[in-house]
């Protein structure tokens, strides 16, 4: 915890304060959070930020550890302040005076210690958003998405408080390097500062920084080889870009359901309407959008039980939840493309992209949802063709 208020820096040499594994947690964090803030709300980046966000927490349990067996100034014990002695040294730096520290002075351990329980407070909750929205990870289908609502709206707010501590952080940075003529930020990145002498010189571990690295980079290997089935080649028909997708749990399936309704069209799975959409479609088969079904009895039966079993009433999934959650109780909507979530999601997209020769129609939902085929639906096995900017060409 050493300090001088007035040192003397022509006495001063460059002394080790920051070791390597400590420095390589600080700047992978920090670009960590920018880029899951960066990716934050888009479907297509969704594989990015979940990774982003797990790997948060496992640099958040590496410094837990290395805070009890790291160097010196990497210890709790080094930067172990109160909340009164923030405050007075904050008030010493509006007025001009604080004292140069080492380590952490009292009020960037502060801003420290609330970075750490933020960062798990939002990976954590992200965690279990992952699992009750998304159905995706070990705690998928564990809670409802009523719950799942409940946890992203903490993960959002804790998110956007870690933001502003960040911002604090970084404007002290600034005010205790412009007040104390030294640069903290390249000190985090060369690892040394000027120190008088008899301060020693921390040991790089260089060998821990090394093996952080390498769970680093292989981790991040297997979570986009093994896990998502990335594709982070060159944009395609199916994968442009970035886009990566994940694969949502197994939905129940009826052989007489896809070969009866797949005769015609996509057999869209029961999970996009409520039940009392199939009652209606299926007991006015006769009148089927213009058409007669003419279904046997036994046929029927099968596919309304199949219908009632897994329907949009069931949330089996994200979308069916949303599906019925904007539905009135007297709503009896008979085409997907009419329920309020439908629209809602869908308004951005234009007659022309409709009319597109990669997608014609509205019923076409494999042209734009990679997992229309098994029914879930998920956000982030959604894309646009490129090909849909442009109206097929008419003679």
């Amino acid at each position: 915890m050493a300090s001088r208020s007035h040192p003397d820096r022509d006495a001063m040499q460059p002394t080790l304060i920051w070791d390597l594994p400590t420095r390589l947690f600080h700047w992978t964090l920090a670009s960590s959070f920018v880029g899951a803030w960066l990716s934050t709300g888009s479907d297509r980046w969704l594989a990015v930020h979940v990774f982003l966000g797990y790997l948060m927490l496992g640099l958040i349990g590496f410094r837990l550890l290395w805070g009890v067996l790291g160097t010196h100034y990497a210890r709790f014990t080094s930067f172990w302040y109160g909340p009164r002695a923030a405050l007075a040294y904050l008030r010493d730096v509006f007025k001009g005076t604080s004292a140069r520290h080492i380590g952490h002075n009292p009020t960037g351990s502060l801003a420290i210690y609330f970075l750490l329980f933020l960062t798990l407070a939002v990976g954590l909750s992200g965690f279990l958003t992952l699992g009750g929205e998304e159905q995706q990870g070990a705690l998928s289908g564990a809670m409802s998405f009523v719950q799942a609502r409940t946890f992203k709206k903490l993960h959002e707010f804790s998110a956007n408080l870690m933001l502003l501590v960040v911002m604090g952080h970084l404007t002290g940075v600034v005010v205790e390097s412009f007040q104390h003529h030294e640069n903290l930020a390249r000190s985090m990145l060369t690892g040394t500062k000027l120190a008088e002498p008899g301060i020693p010189s921390v040991v790089p571990r260089r060998g821990i920084a090394v093996l952080l690295l390498v769970l680093i980079l292989g981790s991040g290997a297997w979570w986009f080889y093994y896990v998502v089935d990335a594709q982070l080649g060159p944009a395609s028909s199916e994968n442009e870009g970035p886009h990566v997708k994940f694969i949502g749990a197994p939905l129940a399936d009826n052989p007489v359901w896809r070969s009866e309704c797949g005769s015609c069209h996509l057999p869209y799975h029961p999970n996009l309407l409520p039940g009392r959409s199939w009652q209606a479609l299926l007991t006015g088969q006769a009148q089927h959008f213009g058409s007669d079904l003419s279904l046997e009895a036994g046929t029927s039966a099968t596919l309304l039980t199949y219908a009632a079993a897994n329907s949009a009433d069931r949330h089996r999934t994200e979308a069916a939840y949303k599906i019925t959650r904007t539905l009135k109780p007297a709503d009896t909507p008979l085409r997907i493309t009419e329920t309020p979530y439908w629209v809602k999601k869908h308004r951005n997209i234009t007659q022309a992209q409709w009319q597109s020769a990669a997608i014609k129609s509205k019923a076409n939902c494999a042209a734009c949802h990679l997992d229309a085929e098994a029914g879930t639906f998920l956000d982030a096995a959604m894309h646009i063709p490129a090909e849909s900017t442009t109206p097929k060409a008419r003679p």
